[in-house]
C-alpha cells in the first residue's frame, strides 16, 4: 500500500509500533485512500472534515487520535475494538463500553448511535440511511443512522485488516 512507509514513520514518530495494519485498514475504511484526508481525522482536531491539504497531516492527525483512543480502552478495561470503534464515535464511547460490559457488541453499539450520537447531531426522529455491507444487511437491514456514526465501524475496519492482508494492498 502507498502509505505503508507514511503510517510506519508517523507510528515511530509518535512513539508507537503495531499497528500499521490497524491503521492502513481505517484508511481503507475511511476512504480507501482517495481523499486528502484519508484518515477522515481533521474533525477530531477541529470539528470540521476534510480540512487537512496533505495525506500526511491526515495520518498524523488519525493516528494520534488512534493512539488516545486505544490508551483510554485500555486505561478503561473494556476491548480493543471498543477503542476502534471510538475512532468513529468519538472518545465517550469507552465509557459508555465500560459501563455497559467492557466490549464492543453491535447491539451495544446500535443504541449508542441511536440514542447518543444521532440526537445529539439533530436526528431525534431515529431517521435511518442505507449503508450496504454484509454486517449491516444481516444485522440492521442495511440501515444506519443519520448522523449517528457507523454503527458496523469496528467490525468493517477488523474485515478490511483481512481483506488488505489477503490482497497484500
Amino acid at each position: 500500500m502507498s502509505y505503508e512507509a507514511e503510517v510506519e514513520k508517523t507510528l515511530k514518530a509518535q512513539g508507537l509500533s503495531g499497528d500499521t495494519k490497524l491503521a492502513l485498514a481505517i484508511i481503507y475504511t475511511e476512504t480507501k485512500g482517495k481523499q486528502v484526508d484519508i484518515m477522515q481525522s481533521s474533525e477530531s482536531l477541529n470539528g470540521k472534515t476534510n480540512t487537512f491539504s496533505t495525506e500526511e497531516e491526515s495520518i498524523k492527525q488519525g493516528i494520534a487520535n488512534l493512539s488516545k483512543v486505544l490508551e483510554y480502552a485500555s486505561e478503561k478495561k473494556v476491548d480493543a475494538w471498543t477503542g476502534v470503534q471510538a475512532y468513529n464515535y468519538g472518545r465517550a464511547y469507552v465509557d459508555y463500553i465500560a459501563a455497559h460490559g467492557g466490549k464492543n457488541t453491535i447491539a451495544l453499539s446500535k443504541a449508542y448511535s441511536k440514542d447518543v450520537v444521532a440526537p445529539s447531531l439533530g436526528n431525534t426522529t431515529g431517521e435511518t440511511y442505507y449503508h450496504l455491507t454484509f454486517d449491516s444487511l444481516f444485522y440492521n437491514q442495511g440501515k444506519l443512522y443519520s448522523n449517528g456514526g457507523n454503527i458496523f465501524y469496528a467490525k468493517e475496519v477488523e474485515w478490511n485488516m483481512l481483506l488488505l492482508d489477503l490482497l497484500n494492498w
